[in-house]
């Protein structure tokens, strides 16, 4: 198989007798157990499109309680079992030309496919079936939602159209199940969502933006009284970025996870990046933050159990892969639960440290090194500079040998130094650091890694003369920025850069997303956007240069790989430029995560070697 397929294990708390509850080529995701803890449901794409199935704990066949022909977003359990939500769309027009292949054409802006709301009986009628229900007749577009303690309403987010560049206009509302009556929760100007209940039923909590809703990423949690009141700002957390829902995929979610409330309604639970590490936090809806468990390392996906007296996460660390562990709170010991690594073969891997240095502004820039496998102090090393996209991405301790862009434990392995500066503008150092590179992308962000790199030279670790610098997203736009400024680096790597901001401002999918950064449109400021362009610096750059591209990309246009191999080959400039058909602003399937990994590792050893 080309892609991913994830199955499903169910393990006790105390990491004893794991068992593997699916097993399909279509895998399995978004597992939930029932409120009784008989049944699990999950999402799989067994029938051919992603449907809603359910399966027994102690075994058995899985049951599948959907025919959902469109695209099935989130769901949710109520709280007393009955009923089942779920957000998604039925299949358009186009959308059934396209599987049919009858579409000729495609009308840019038109067929946008917005989320409804639904519902479902967890249990079938007198007759075995189950009657879907629409919950709402509106014309925005359901984003996220949450169950009432009673089951009787829903709160949900909503924006104006599923479009990306909508969620700065996003409002929270609640809508009584029976009746379909929706009222407003919060419809402020700032962007408002991921609307969570507290057990007690007193609270909505959900985030609230600035005003201005910022690409960067400036969120508070608001409790709103349901019996009515003023809502209260709960205090900053470290980042002011938290989010109330695991995972997400865009900018202003990616700045931390709330798990949920505690069982007595005091206080919210949730996980958030501080420099390299992510941080297990309590917050007390009228007190301070307090870190409930710091890990040598980081952690994700963070559940809470049903009644609140455990969470689940998964760990890893820069040295040690993932697995799944179980907590009980409020600051319990930590308990592995899975073993699903333990027989990776024990190679050798470099040692990863965090290190700091000044940038010349005097602000302080944290990154992380990987020494080469059996490192010797003294003896210099060629050093690989890698550079996170976003811009408000951060580097963090994962587990160097993950797959995924960049083969970290075969560089250390080769003999590599590999340096990832969590240049200003990265996420996981307060608000102030994240924004600061707004309209000076090029600037001190890039004297940021200058300085990071001479810091490496001056301690003996870094070989002036063999150094490569790559990076993907923003990542690659200052990978091209750093080539059209020195001659230091032998090699570099631009992987979905946007290297012409003028052009990549009509053609991304994300149409609010430079304007944010440059405080105003590009015909307003024409000269600001060119100034910040490597294109508009190209001229004359000798360094090899590697063009890595998805042709499916809508976040960075291909054409932006195109404008800078054009341009470097009309030069005699040394460059390749390789197109994957199909992906879009990253490699997702692990043919392609292998690809990309293996041209990356080849092309420093052919120009810095």
């Amino acid at each position: 198989m080309s892609r991913r397929s994830a199955e499903l294990f169910l393990v006790r708390a105390d990491g004893s007798r794991p068992v593997q509850l699916t097993r399909d080529e279509a895998g399995a995701s978004s597992p939930s157990f029932s409120p009784d803890g008989r049944l699990v449901y999950f999402v799989s794409r067994r029938s051919g499109k992603p449907n809603l199935w359910r399966i027994p704990v102690d075994g058995g066949e899985a049951e599948r309680l959907t025919d959902w022909q469109g695209a099935l977003g989130e769901y949710r359990l109520s709280p007393d079992g009955k009923w089942i939500a779920l957000a998604g769309h039925d299949p358009t027009g186009e959308e059934r030309k396209a599987k049919a292949g009858r579409r000729v054409a495609r009308v840019v802006g038109e067929g946008v496919t917005n989320h409804n709301l639904w519902v479902l009986p967890a249990e079938p009628d007198s007759s075995g079936q189950r009657a879907l229900r629409r919950v709402l007749d509106a014309p925005y577009h359901v984003a996220g939602f949450d169950w009432s303690p009673d089951s009787r309403y829903i709160a949900f987010e909503h924006w104006p159209d599923s479009g990306e560049t909508s969620w700065p206009q996003s409002d929270v509302s609640e809508v009584e199940i029976a009746s379909s009556e929706v009222k407003a929760v919060a419809d402020r100007t700032a962007a408002e969502g991921e609307p969570r209940y507290s057990p007690d039923g007193r609270f909505l909590a959900y985030l609230r933006t600035a005003d201005r809703a910022s690409w960067a990423g400036e969120e508070n949690i608001v409790l709103a009284p349901r019996q009515g009141g003023a809502h209260r700002v709960v205090p900053d957390t470290f980042d002011a970025g938290p989010s109330l829902v695991p995972g997400g995929l865009l900018p202003r979610k990616a700045m931390g996870v709330v798990v949920g409330w505690s069982a007595d309604s005091t206080r919210l639970l949730f996980a958030g990046e501080k420099r390299t590490r992510f941080v297990l936090y309590s917050v007390a809806v009228d007190g301070l933050t307090q870190a409930v468990y710091i890990p040598k390392g980081v952690l994700h996906g963070a559940t809470l159990n049903a009644t609140r007296t455990h969470v689940g996460f998964v760990q890893e660390s820069s040295n040690e892969p993932p697995e799944a562990f179980v907590m009980a709170l409020p600051a319990g010991r930590p308990v592995q639960v899975s073993k699903i690594n333990a027989d990776l073969p024990k190679l050798p891997l470099g040692e990863t440290k965090s290190i700091c240095w000044t940038s010349p502004d005097g602000l302080e820039i944290e990154g992380l090194l990987t020494l080469p496998v059996n490192y010797l102090a003294g003896k210099r090393y060629p050093l690989l500079v890698v550079i996170h996209g976003g811009p408000m991405g951060w580097w963090n301790e994962n587990f160097i040998g993950a797959p995924g862009i960049y083969p970290l434990a075969t560089f250390a392995a080769r003999g590599y130094a590999v340096l990832r500066p969590n240049i200003r503008g990265s996420g996981g150092y307060g608000k102030s650091f994240r924004f600061a590179n707004v309209n000076d992308w090029g600037g001190n962000d890039y004297q940021d890694l200058v300085a990071g790199v001479d810091r490496l030279i001056s301690d003996g670790v870094a070989d002036p003369e063999r150094m490569a610098v790559m990076g993907w997203s923003y990542g690659g736009y200052m990978t091209a920025w750093a080539i059209t400024h020195t001659r230091r680096f032998k090699a570099a790597v631009v992987g979905a850069g946007p290297v012409n901001l003028w052009s990549m401002t009509g053609s991304t999918d994300v149409i609010s997303f430079l304007p944010y950064y440059f405080s105003g449109e590009v015909w307003d400021k024409l000269p600001e956007y060119l100034e910040h362009s490597p294109m508009y610096h190209v001229k004359g750059v000798t360094t090899p240069t590697l063009i890595l591209h998805g042709e499916a990309d809508l976040r960075v246009p291909v054409s932006q790989a195109y404008e800078l191999y054009n341009t470097l080959k009309r030069q005699g400039t040394t460059t390749k430029l390789v197109v994957y058909p199909g992906m879009a602003h990253g490699p997702d399937e692990p043919a392609a995560q292998l690809d990309v990994m293996e041209r990356h590792l080849e092309w420093v050893e052919r120009y810095v070697r």
